[in-house]
């Protein structure tokens, strides 16, 4: 029937549990404002004040800020656009070999430059950008400025002041670039700026300040550009090439080497060159190893093919920069607003994701939507053309934590005052690990049983009954509690559950509520503790003017019982019961007649795990039917000593009496101050082989 009943329950409980878990966020929330407290209140709104202004303003906190640019530069390289090369722009750069060639390195070759842009003036380039600077003289400098007065294409030359650029130009250079371009200023030969300007990570990813005493920056003195983007400072879109095949790919802009077009041509050689600049906008510069170089979203992190960090000439991001101008692929900026807005979002949906109390599975549908939120959305706002400098990506998710952490605490603060009073109620009748068990699961508290197998601890101590005659109550009272805390502290320290107080006698088990793998050891230790703790008591309350008392007598077995609570609706008692509870309390009572302290069943000492035992015979205990073979532990022998006493017990079992006779007389002369000893070579003298010995 108690079956049946507990069956029943199962979908009862399973309801009542759902039935639990759809609490109200209106309530919970009304619950955290009027039971939190005034101080908590303050110390949580100001909480999530810090986690707001986190969620918005990482970008300009340290760590957070580097963690920012790198989410940036991922969003960047994995959203770039995968195009073909771009027939526009055509880059024309004095790389390693032409350095090697010429022998000149610093200042470039001025007459090979002078000769490329003659003839490339004369295949009809729609503007030609020089991004070289001509801040120092060279022997060569009177062709160069010949060429550069007779340019007929619209020719841009770069322009650096020291005001913007304090260390790479100084001011001698400074005033010798401005007399240098004052000379060979024309109508078509004008100053350009090739300012860049890099993150604190020296990361080129937005285009630079437009200061008004600086001519036009490059990109929009060489091409148009609509007003309202005339000081556009977003982000650079960088372009990714299109793979040819597996192994190959093409640039996204033509990179040139000087020298073709530094060398004297021939008809048929300016016609098949001439196609590559005609109508197209043309780059000068250096694509030197450590010369003008930079890093950009699309070099920040190692190459995967060749596991190398790569930079990218100043000349590049150029030409990056004109072709998103000409694109008119201006990206939009988030309001601010929008990232205020954004940033309180969050760290509301932190602090309510804290209070949800669902089911596993639709928490974590929440959780990993949210994430997914995270992770997708600054990618997919980049991929639409949204400039996501400025977003706050890792910021929002911190954001997110703080609230959500937040707004837990002040939760499980509630909580754990609302589970401290509640534990304490059911802590004064019943065990407190019973009560923590039944504060996590409260269906417990239904009244039933189930069966465990468990480790049975009795004890009791001999002579109090005759100390509690003697001496007034108060007295016994105290001894009493002093003694049962003593023995209590040895139950809960080695994991068990009291079930009850009998007068003195203490009753134990290991293996309910909570069962461990130890539960064998732990029991058989706690059983030799309370003993010895036991014997201390009666040493320390020598000094007591009271009757003396006699040993602390403790048994152990293992067996089934059934283990829950029981009572009736107004009082319960989670306690054990069954044959193996009566047991060791008969194992207990086997000590006065066995001369022992402890005495533990086979079945408890084969898994004791305890090398300390030692064969107390097998025996019949007063009420039971059914031999029990003991085992008492004795750490004060030594291991020779217990094999002995072993084999002493080994062959009265196998009926080997010369053995047995020859063991037993050793024994009884080694023992002969040994009460238990001696008691057990008497019981086997009176019995045959295999009998057990019936206590009366």
């Amino acid at each position: 029937m108690t079956e049946n009943a507990t069956t029943e329950t199962a979908p009862a409980a399973e309801a009542a549990s759902e039935k639990r878990a759809a609490v109200p966020l209106r309530k919970q929330l009304r619950r955290l404002a009027t039971q939190l407290g005034p101080w908590r209140m303050v110390a949580t709104l100001l909480f999530l004040t810090v986690a707001v202004f986190v969620a918005r303003s990482s970008w300009d906190l340290p760590l957070a800020g580097d963690a920012e640019r790198a989410l940036y530069d991922s969003r960047a390289s994995m959203m770039a656009p995968h195009v073909d090369q771009d027939p526009r722009i055509v880059m024309i750069t004095y790389n390693d070999q032409t350095l090697f060639n010429t022998g000149i390195r610093s200042p470039l070759d001025r007459t090979l430059l002078a000769n490329a842009l003659a003839n490339i003036d004369r295949m009809g380039a729609k503007s030609i950008g020089i991004d070289i600077v001509f801040d120092s003289p060279r022997p060569d400098d009177d062709v160069l400025k010949t060429q550069l007065k007779a340019m007929k294409t619209p020719t841009w030359l770069a322009y650096a002041d020291q005001a913007t650029n304090q260390n790479t130009i100084y001011f001698e250079q400074q005033k010798y670039l401005e007399a240098y371009q004052a000379e060979v200023r024309t109508a078509k030969t004008r100053p350009t700026s090739v300012r860049f300007e890099v993150d604190e990570d020296n990361v080129a990813r937005k285009w630079p300040s437009r200061p008004k005493h600086l001519p036009p920056l490059m990109s929009n003195a060489m091409a148009p550009v609509d007003k309202a983007h005339a000081d556009y400072q977003g982000n650079i879109r960088y372009l990714v090439p299109l793979r040819a095949d597996k192994n190959q790919e093409v640039e996204v802009f033509n990179n040139l080497p000087i020298d073709i077009f530094g060398m004297p041509m021939d008809d048929e050689t300016f016609a098949a060159f001439a196609d590559s600049v005609r109508g197209r906008y043309v780059l000068i510069g250096a694509d030197v190893i450590d010369t003008d170089q930079f890093i950009t979203p699309l070099t920040r992190l190692p190459d995967l093919q060749s596991g190398e960090r790569e930079t990218m000439p100043g000349l590049e991001v150029h030409a990056h920069m004109l072709a998103q101008q000409l694109d008119g692929a201006w990206s939009k900026p988030v309001p601010d607003w929008a990232l205020w807005s954004l940033a309180l979002l969050v760290v509301i949906a932190g602090g309510l994701t804290s209070l949800i109390d669902l089911k596993a599975r639709w928490v974590v549908v929440i959780f990993v939507g949210q994430l997914v939120f995270f992770l997708a959305y600054p990618f997919w706002l980049q991929r639409i053309g949204v400039d996501t400098t400025d977003l706050p990506a890792f910021g929002q998710a911190l954001g997110w934590i703080f609230g959500y952490a937040a707004v837990g605490t002040a939760a499980r603060t509630i909580g754990s005052r609302q589970r401290a009073f509640a534990q304490s109620a059911l802590g004064k009748y019943l065990p407190a690990d019973v009560a923590a068990q039944i504060m996590r699961d409260p269906d417990q508290l239904s009244l039933h049983g189930e069966r465990r197998n468990i480790f049975c601890v009795f004890t009791d101590l001999e002579g109090f009954t005759k100390l509690s005659h003697a001496t007034t109550p108060e007295t016994v009272a105290r001894l009493l509690n002093e003694y049962l805390d003593r023995l209590s502290d040895v139950v809960l320290g080695h994991g068990g559950t009291i079930d009850k107080f009998v007068g003195d006698a203490v009753v134990a088990f290991w293996g309910a509520p909570l069962s461990r793998p130890d539960d064998g050891p732990q029991a058989a230790a706690a059983a030799l503790a309370m003993y010895e703790a036991g014997e201390k008591f009666r040493i320390d309350l020598a000094a007591e003017d009271v009757p003396p008392l006699g040993m602390t007598r403790v048994g152990l077995h293992v067996g089934d019982a059934i283990v829950g609570n029981f009572g009736g609706e107004g009082r319960i008692q989670y306690t054990a019961l069954g044959d193996s509870m009566n047991t060791a309390s008969r194992l207990e009572a086997a000590n006065k007649s066995l001369k022992t302290g402890v005495l533990i069943s086979a079945e408890a000492a084969a898994r004791a795990g305890r090398d300390d035992l030692v064969p107390m015979g097998r025996v019949t205990l007063r009420g039971r039917a059914q031999p029990v073979d003991t085992f008492t532990p004795r750490p004060d022998l030594s291991p020779e000593q217990r094999a002995r006493i072993a084999d002493m017990v080994k062959a009265h079992a196998l009926g080997d009496k010369n053995l047995y006779v020859t063991c037993a007389t050793a024994l009884g002369a080694e023992f002969s101050h040994d009460t238990s000893i001696l008691f057990l070579i008497e019981r086997l003298n009176e019995t045959e082989s295999g009998e057990s010995y019936v206590l009366s």
